[in-house]
């Protein structure tokens, strides 16, 4: 005698129409030595009965066992790159506050910047600015008074990301620039606006998302730096 299917007559509804989970669950219900003697079938649904003729879900536990380790595998392997990324872009910080602290004059100090930008940090360029300045010295940007607040926006200490306003700031690399750093300075007493900028050919080095601790502490470095000599 073939053996009871779930498309017979006596399973569907009495429009034809597909069974509802109630009326499914009551059949096999009434139908579970033959859905336990079905190995196929069991096997297909990842179920298997036990020597105590129970139903074993083992291989869904098992499976969902299984992917919850990789998960979390994923996100252990995920947050220990991260780990090393800051680790490392922490010691080049160190080791570029040095750079910066062993500047000669103002000029050394912009060959400097944009030196530890290139070589240390794998960017395009490093630059610096301040407004308003009698005589630039070389390697310097000159702003005229006002124009930090036009780069950063009034009253912003820090931007990261698609910077167009800030394109003057790098020269003939400005075409090359796809994001940047930027950080406001204050120099000297009265006090002198500038901006410190780190730029990155890659889009995405820098966004707006991002924590800006390293490169905020690097422009304090600058300040307290370029402070050793007279204004220009």
């Amino acid at each position: 005698m073939p053996k009871p299917s779930l498309l017979d007559p006596a399973v569907t509804t009495d429009d034809g129409g597909p069974i509802g989970d109630d009326a499914l669950r009551a059949v096999l219900l009434e139908r579970a030595t033959w859905l336990r003697q079905d190995a196929t079938l069991l096997a297909e649904l990842g179920l298997r009965p036990d020597v105590a003729n129970m139903v074993d879900f083992g291989p869904i536990a098992l499976s969902r066992v299984n992917e919850a380790h990789r998960r979390e595998s994923g996100e252990r392997r995920r947050l220990e790159a991260v780990a090393r990324a800051n680790y490392a872009a922490q010691a080049q910080t160190h080791a570029a506050v040095i750079d910066l602290l062993e500047a000669q004059s103002l000029t050394d100090l912009a060959r400097r910047i944009d030196e530890l930008a290139r070589m240390r940090f794998g960017l395009a360029a490093g630059a610096i600015a301040v407004e308003d300045p009698e005589t630039p010295p070389s390697g310097w940007v000159a702003l005229v008074e006002g124009q930090v607040d036009l780069i950063l926006g009034s009253h912003k200490l820090a931007r990261l990301g698609h910077c167009p306003t800030a394109a003057g700031l790098f020269g003939n690399l400005a075409p090359e620039i796809g994001s940047a750093a930027l950080l406001r300075l204050s120099m000297w007493n009265p006090s002198r606006q500038g901006v410190i900028a780190f730029g990155a050919a890659d889009p995405t080095a820098f966004s707006a998302e991002m924590g800006a601790e390293l490169v905020t502490f690097l422009a304090r470095v600058v300040e307290r730096t370029a402070e050793r000599w007279p204004a220009p």
